[in-house]
């Protein structure tokens, strides 16, 4: 509510207001009802969506991603380009505590941004710096009403318990201004690391019909940690993952000697080169029409004329392979060529432009990150 009413009074922005009712509360209506009366007495445009839990995965985490893919959603419908989230800087600080508790790095205890792009989207936070009292104040201040959510204070959940250290941290010297001057320490380390990384990417990189190829002599003159984030950054390239890699899972494989399989990715390692390719295990039943977008990544173009109403995209698998003859003159390993996108008609298979059977078909890859995206 206090976000709603400092944009409002700022002035310099059209806006578009959305809630999201989780279901979980029967209070939720009247409380959306106090966001709907401010917005029908000032001219602002409002809409409530619903997000079902299915029972599955930690709620509060499962809550935040579907309300995060809801208003994505709704601000794509809408033609908006930026979305406003209301965080503080008490967010902020909790979320640092959080991670610290789960031994995050560099990157976690950055914590949140006040800018992020993410699903198309601009994601906005300008209220990072302000404290929860503060915005009550403005609240009394302006005679608006809001509504405190009792979930808040239930401490079968994370974040209750780490508000609730404050009071025994607070006295040691680990106030919310220090937590969030710590966090904003590492979001100036995360950007040095990240120049670092892309520069890493320029010396060690190279794209390989959508693999990720790691030069072994650049990289054994980087540092673990460059290394580290190098691999991670190209397992998310390769696989669309939103997220890293668990830090010993991801230390284990680099350090093998062998094949690992590692977030739908396989990395393999020779004397020359680090190869990170998709599994085929991963995608073997990822099917889409020709239109669609593969695996998050692939763009299949026909060629002039083709009727493609019939076919979908799916993996060559084991069984298309063995009827292109000429596969290993790709001169790419056969885990590879096994997770290449093909072209099917039913179980015909009628191209795998990756694998030396075009047809008159091309295979483009879209990235998925910006590091390489940009730079190999």
């Amino acid at each position: 509510m206090a976000l709603l009413d400092l944009l409002r009074q700022w002035g310099r922005a059209e806006l578009a207001v959305v809630s999201v009712n989780h279901g979980l509360r029967a209070e939720a209506a009247e409380e959306l009802a106090l966001v709907a009366d401010y917005a029908a007495g000032h001219g602002i445009s409002y809409d409530i969506l619903t997000w079902a839990w299915d029972g599955t995965g930690n709620l509060q985490n499962a809550a935040r991603d579907g309300r995060r893919e809801a208003i994505a959603d709704w601000a794509k419908a809408n033609n908006l380009r930026y979305v406003a989230l209301g965080h503080t800087k008490d967010d902020q600080a909790e979320t640092f505590l959080m991670r610290l508790a789960r031994g995050s790095g560099v990157d976690g205890l950055a914590c949140m941004s006040l800018v992020r792009e993410r699903d198309g989207l601009t994601w906005l936070r300008p209220l990072l710096d302000v404290t929860r009292t503060d915005l009550r104040q403005h609240l009394r201040d302006n005679a608006i009403s809001w509504a405190d959510d009792p979930s808040n204070e239930d401490p079968r959940f994370d974040r209750v318990k780490a508000r609730r250290m404050f009071e025994t941290l607070a006295p040691l010297g680990l106030t919310t201004d220090r937590l969030t001057q710590t966090a904003d320490h590492m979001r100036r380390e995360r950007a040095v690391s990240a120049w670092a990384l892309h520069t890493a990417a320029q010396n060690c990189a190279t794209l390989d019909a959508g693999d990720v190829v790691l030069d072994q002599a650049a990289l054994s003159r980087l540092p673990e940690a460059l290394i580290l984030r190098l691999v991670a950054e190209a397992l998310q390239e390769v696989s669309g993952a939103p997220y890293k890699p668990r830090f010993r899972a991801l230390q284990s494989a680099v350090a093998a000697k062998k094949p690992t399989s590692l977030q739908g990715c396989l990395l393999l390692p020779s004397r020359q080169e680090l190869r990170i390719t998709r599994e085929w295990a991963a995608i073997q039943k990822t099917r889409c029409c020709v239109s669609d977008l593969w695996d998050s990544r692939w763009r299949v173009e026909a060629p002039d004329g083709y009727e493609t109403s019939e076919l979908h995209i799916g993996a060559l698998g084991e069984r298309g392979i063995q009827e292109v003859e000429d596969w290993r003159l790709v001169d790419r390993p056969r885990q590879s060529v096994l997770s290449s996108p093909a072209v099917w008609r039913g179980e015909t298979l009628i191209a795998a432009p990756l694998a030396g059977l075009e047809n008159g078909w091309q295979a483009v890859a879209v990235p998925n990150s910006p590091v390489f995206g940009t730079t190999c």
